[in-house]
């Protein structure tokens, strides 16, 4: 009953940030429509990067505990976490294209965000080709823990090197008040999201274990 309460919130939520999106939040008179992408970009590449810290921190916890209730947490964020950056990286092309002219450009911020869609793909294959599930939960953690190092890297390039990616206006106070509100809304529906979807999955995973210990018995 609580989890089904939790998913009429998120829907309720999402139709409030849509409605934002495309009704309450004015034009940008610059970009134009195609900036109400930003609404979904930003909010996608916050929730990538919160899944990956919680990989990171979960990851942390099954190394100093070996309870594969944290392998399971871990591995759950790292799916979410891959289909938000899956996400960031389909709307970051479609941004792009109208703007610089092409769909891809080996920009640092580009770059280092492609690097941590590979990290976390060789994760799943790691899940997927080790066998022995201590030696998987351990291996598949220090990949966790590993490749979270990227997630300041993607934050910083565009502060480190130059690249063609806009600059943190939201730091700088360059959007206006509706188009920030609208913003946060969206970051808040997006964060919930993630909640909603890694209960959902470890739930699962709490599910096919106990299937195969039932098998195995």
């Amino acid at each position: 009953m609580k989890g089904k309460l939790f998913i009429i919130l998120g829907a309720l939520l999402m139709l409030v940030s849509l409605f934002m999106v495309f009704i309450y939040v004015p034009t940008d008179r610059d970009s134009g429509v195609i900036q109400r992408i930003f609404y979904f970009h930003v909010p996608l590449a916050w929730v990538a990067f919160l899944a990956f810290f919680m990989v990171f921190i979960w990851s942390v916890a099954y190394l100093a505990k070996c309870n594969m209730k944290w392998d399971f947490f871990a591995s759950a964020s790292a799916e979410v976490g891959l289909i938000f950056t899956t996400l960031v990286l389909i709307t970051g092309s479609i941004w792009a294209r109208p703007v610089w002219g092409v769909w891809w450009t080996w920009d640092a911020r580009l770059t280092t965000s492609l690097v941590l869609w590979l990290i976390y793909v060789a994760y799943f294959l790691i899940r997927s080709y080790v066998p022995d599930e201590e030696r998987r939960a351990r291996f598949s953690a220090v990949v966790g823990i590993a490749g979270f190092l990227d997630v300041p890297i993607v934050a910083l390039a565009i502060v480190i090197a130059r690249t063609q990616h806009p600059s943190p206006i939201v730091f700088k106070g360059g959007l206006a008040p509706e188009m920030l509100f609208t913003l946060l809304v969206c970051i808040v529906t997006f964060t919930f999201l993630y909640f909603v979807l890694l209960a959902q999955r470890v739930a699962l995973k709490h599910t096919e274990d106990t299937v195969k210990k039932l098998k195995m018995s």
